[in-house]
């Protein structure tokens, strides 16, 4: 099954409303070029009233429902849309990961039907899956790595852009 169409589409409704997010996981992985699959997208998002607000909308304007499968333990919010077989997961915590802002300056930005969609870096995937320490997730490792290896120095697959950290304007 080819996930870019579905993938575009919750992207164009995430760019509609303003959600910043960064993709992260094996979806991530796979646009740096590690040959591994998945069955859902993975999102790391800022977790406050307003983000949450957004991302409801993001769910009305695909017809979807969230679902939050582990409550109260995590902070998941799994978007679903059983019509489409969409399965995104927005989490504000990630393991290995010290904070969104950390792993959006580190992303690289993404081109994938004409929106822009920041991935996080190979190594904060890799440093992520190494922290869960999950069967699923030690499993990839070796291919993760080795993908690492043979990307060229920029540390990128080809097609991939640097992001590079965040500027903050002052007011004026």
């Amino acid at each position: 099954m080819n996930a870019v169409p579905l993938l575009s589409t919750l992207l164009i409704a995430l760019q509609k409303q303003r959600l910043e997010v960064v993709l992260i996981g094996n979806a991530a992985a796979a646009l740096h070029g590690a040959p591994v699959t998945t069955l859902d997208f993975d999102f790391m998002f800022r977790d406050t009233a307003a983000n949450l607000g957004k991302l409801k909308r993001v769910a009305a304007d695909l017809e979807a429902i969230i679902l939050r499968p582990f409550y109260p333990v995590s902070k998941l919010y799994r978007l679903v849309d059983d019509a489409t077989g969409l399965q995104a997961d927005f989490m504000p915590v990630i393991h290995g990961v010290r904070s969104f802002e950390g792993l959006r300056d580190r992303s690289l930005v993404h081109e994938l039907g004409g929106v822009s969609l920041l991935i996080a870096s190979l190594d904060d995937i890799i440093a992520s899956k190494k922290a869960a320490g999950r069967d699923r997730d030690v499993a990839v490792l070796p291919i993760l790595e080795r993908t690492r290896e043979q990307l060229d120095g920029t540390g990128r697959a080809q097609g991939v852009a640097r992001r590079g950290p965040r500027r903050r304007q002052g007011r004026k």
